[in-house]
Order: structure tokens, then sequence, then C-alpha cells
């Protein structure tokens, strides 16, 4: 099993910075709903923290506060750049440093989260909008996985 200590602090910061930055690649993607997508993104950790034990890098991802600082970005379309990249930065590093049961596990928990993200509010009368199953198909391919 993986864990913080197979990483650089700069390393662990990239790894760390992957999930939220998929739930607000989702967030961003279409309007309305912020509040019960930011509490869905919230969620998504609180329940993976639920199943303690299953993943030790996972246990220590889901243990430290999601964080990401949309300040710096001036734009959606930035914000999606920067997190899409973060996320193939994330999957390079765990594909070098980490088991491939653990980097799966990362890839299915940021899966996880962006669809709890985009299921939580009601767009157009869908669960998930046209521009958010966009944006997890963005997400998909950035971590290299096969769409679900």
């Amino acid at each position: 099993m993986t864990n913080k200590a197979a990483f650089s602090p700069e390393e662990w910061n990239v790894v760390l910075e992957g999930p939220p930055a998929a739930g607000l690649i989702v967030i961003t993607a279409a309007h309305g709903g912020t509040f019960r997508e930011t509490f869905a993104m919230s969620k998504a950790y609180a329940e993976a923290r639920g199943e303690h034990g299953e993943s030790e890098l996972l246990d220590e991802i889901v243990s430290a506060k999601p964080k990401v600082d949309h300040t710096r970005y001036h734009s959606p379309e930035e914000l999606r750049n920067h997190g899409l990249g973060q996320l193939r930065d994330a999957m390079a590093l765990l594909e070098s440093k980490a088991t491939a049961e653990d980097r799966d596990d990362y890839g299915r928990f940021v899966l996880n989260l962006a669809n709890k993200v985009a299921a939580a509010h009601r767009e157009g009368g869908q669960s998930v909008s046209p521009a958010e199953a966009a944006a997890i198909q963005e997400i998909t391919t950035a971590l290299g996985t096969a769409s679900s």
C-alpha cells in the first residue's frame, strides 16, 4: 500500500488537490446549485472516510481538508485547464510511486466525487447537465480511465 511518505511535500500537494479540483471543474461547468454541489463534494469525502482502511492512500487524502485556491483563476476555463493538468500530474505521480490498486482507487474516488457533485443539483430538468457530463468526460480522460 502507498501512503503520504512516498511523496515529497510538493508531490503530495498535487495528489491532494486533484479531487477538489475535479469537483470545482464540475461545479463551474453549469450555473446554479453551487451550495448543494459544494456540500456533495464534502459528503463524498465524508463517505470515503467511512470506508477507512480499504486504502491507506485514500485514508490520508480524505483525512486532509479539501482545498483548492479557486481565487487564483480568472475564468472557469482557466480553472478547468489547470484542474485537468493537476489530475494528469497526480496520476503520473501515482503511476510512478503508488501501487496499481491505489492509483485505481484514487481515480475511482475522483470520478465518484465528480459524479456526486454533478447530481447534487438538477439543471434544466436533468440530474446531470450536458455541460457537467462533458466536464466528467474530460476528468475521466485526464485520469486515463475508461468512462463508466
